[in-house]
C-alpha cells in the first residue's frame, strides 16, 4: 500500500470542503483539479477520519441518555410461529436389506491380507456388527476386480455392454 502524505494546504482544503457538507467524491474532484493531485475518494475519507472530521456519513450518534427506549411487540404464542412445509415429507420406514448371493461360485472366503494379485475381490459378510468380511478369491476377469460371475452380478445386465475397440485396419487414402 502506497503511503501518501497530504500537504498542509490540501488538508486545509479538505477541512473547508467537509465543513461545507460536500460529498467526498466532489471534494476529491475539487482538490485534484485545484492542486493537480491524484487523491482517491478513499484517501480523502481516511485523511478526514485521521483529522477527526468523521467518515462518509459524518453523523454523530446521540449520547445514550438521549435515546428513547424502543417498544417491543407482545410475543405471540409459539403455535403461530410453526413452520409449514410446502411439500409433504417422505416417510422413511425400516427396509430389510436384500442379501445378494452368486450361486455360480462357492467363495474361498479369503481375508484381505490373503488375497493375491489376480484374485476376485467380491466381498462377503460384514452385514452384522462384528462379522468378518471375506473375499471370493477365485481368479478374476481380465480388466476387472471380480471373477466373471461376480462381474455380471455387479453390473446391470439390461444396460448395453461397452463397445470394444475395432480391430479392423484402416487404410488412409489421399484425397485429390
Amino acid at each position: 500500500m502506497e503511503q501518501i502524505s497530504w500537504a498542509p494546504e490540501h488538508s486545509a482544503a479538505l477541512r473547508e470542503y467537509v465543513s461545507r457538507g460536500m460529498a467526498f467524491s466532489q471534494i476529491v474532484d475539487t482538490i485534484n483539479s485545484k492542486f493537480r493531485t491524484a487523491y482517491s475518494r478513499n484517501a480523502a475519507i481516511g485523511r478526514a477520519r485521521r483529522m477527526g472530521l468523521g467518515g462518509p456519513a459524518r453523523l454523530q450518534t446521540p449520547p445514550l441518555s438521549q435515546l428513547r427506549p424502543v417498544e417491543l411487540p407482545e410475543p405471540r404464542p409459539a403455535e403461530s410461529r410453526r413452520v409449514e412445509f410446502h411439500r409433504p415429507r417422505p416417510l422413511f420406514g425400516k427396509i430389510e436389506s436384500i442379501r445378494l448371493r452368486c450361486v455360480e461360485v462357492e467363495p474361498r472366503h479369503l481375508a484381505l491380507t490373503e488375497l493375491e494379485h489376480g484374485d476376485c475381490r467380491y466381498p462377503y459378510g460384514g452385514d452384522s456388527e462384528g462379522e468378518a468380511i471375506t473375499f471370493c478369491g477365485h481368479p478374476r476377469r481380465l480388466g476387472s476386480s471380480y471373477c466373471t460371475p461376480h462381474f455380471r452380478l455387479s453390473r446391470n445386465p439390461d444396460l448395453p455392454r461397452e463397445r470394444t475397440a475395432s480391430t479392423a485396419s484402416v487404410r488412409v487414402v489421399e484425397a485429390a
